[in-house]
């Protein structure tokens, strides 16, 4: 069911919500957190759609703060609640806010948050320069950006870096599960030698392939080599990771979008499942866990930094 509030306020929608539940049997008992979505106006339905799909695992109310670009606009705030089959497990309230009423976003949602739940907070694209300290931000106990929707992810992750504050993350981060745990089982099979080179390999836009790099570098201990490949037969994102041991080369690299092929030293090449995650694999995750991710802090604050001036350092030095 889709119920639409043209011009109204916080305290209407609020009002609605009840009479909803009290009427028609939607509750809000079961609820586990809030989730607040920030996006730009007429974008926000991709990550409507993977919040309802990810509500099955985390039922959640959902409410997506929509800027709608226009400051000169006079005040009105704009509502759509959705319950029922249009929501999957979930509440979701969708409030386009213009002029004046969209200057204070913390304002939009105090009313409408769940009593004693965690919040989340989630910009599908275009973060603020400072997450934790934004309005939306500073009342979420976690906040996720994704800095593979940048023009220049290399920067978005430095702006990510720079402005870090525990329970940051990003899907940059979460779409490395997968390899990380693939990596971390083949090197706990024998022969147990030591790593002595690394080479990761992904498309220049990937933000994950440099994350990997960066992961690997503070693992290992080595230097990883970061080669920047055209995408094959439209595949973006991470293509492959080549890890050199004194028994030979280990390889596993991805040549289509969800198969990828393990390669070790005396052994048949092995075809492993290895997906490009969705938006819902990510959410689903980030929501699995509300404390601070420590592991990706220290590859933000430490790790990332160290890795992209080595980086520039060669590749200013191969300018030369």
């Amino acid at each position: 069911m889709i119920v639409d509030l043209p011009d109204t306020t916080v305290s209407a929608v609020s009002k609605t919500l009840v009479t909803l539940r009290e009427d028609g049997g939607a509750v809000a008992l079961g609820r586990v957190l809030t989730l607040i979505i920030v996006s730009s106006d007429g974008e926000e339905e991709e990550a409507i759609e993977a919040a309802n799909d990810a509500s099955r695992e985390h039922p959640m109310r959902v409410i997506v703060v929509c800027r709608v670009d226009n400051a000169a606009a006079d005040p009105r705030l704009d509502a759509e609640i959705r319950v029922g089959g249009d929501a999957g497990a979930s509440e979701v309230i969708i409030l386009r806010a213009r002029g004046d009423a969209a200057s204070n976003e913390e304002s939009l949602v105090t009313g409408l948050l769940l009593p004693d739940a965690p919040v989340v907070a989630w910009w599908p694209s275009k973060p603020p320069a400072d997450v934790a300290n934004s309005p939306i931000g500073h009342i979420a106990q976690r906040r996720i950006t994704d800095s593979s929707t940048a023009d220049d992810p290399e920067a978005a992750l430095l702006r990510l870096a720079e402005s870090y504050k525990p329970g940051d993350t990003d899907f940059a981060w979460t779409r490395l599960t997968l390899w990380r745990a693939q990596l971390a089982a083949v090197l706990d099979q024998p022969p147990y030698d030591e790593v002595t080179a690394v080479s990761v390999s992904g498309s220049s836009d990937s933000p994950s392939t440099i994350l990997l790099a960066t992961w690997l570098e503070m693992a290992l201990d080595v230097p990883v080599q970061h080669e920047l490949t055209s995408g094959r037969s439209g595949i973006g994102g991470i293509h492959g990771v080549a890890l050199e041991r004194a028994s030979g080369e280990i390889s596993l690299e991805r040549p289509e979008s969800t198969i990828a092929s393990l390669r070790q030293p005396d052994q048949p090449t092995h075809d492993i499942a290895l997906p490009r995650r969705t938006l819902r694999d990510c959410l689903a995750e980030e929501l699995r866990r509300l404390d601070p991710d420590v592991l990706y802090g220290e590859v933000m604050t430490t790790g990332l930094p160290r890795f992209l001036a080595e980086v520039g350092a060669v590749k200013g030095h191969s300018g030369e």
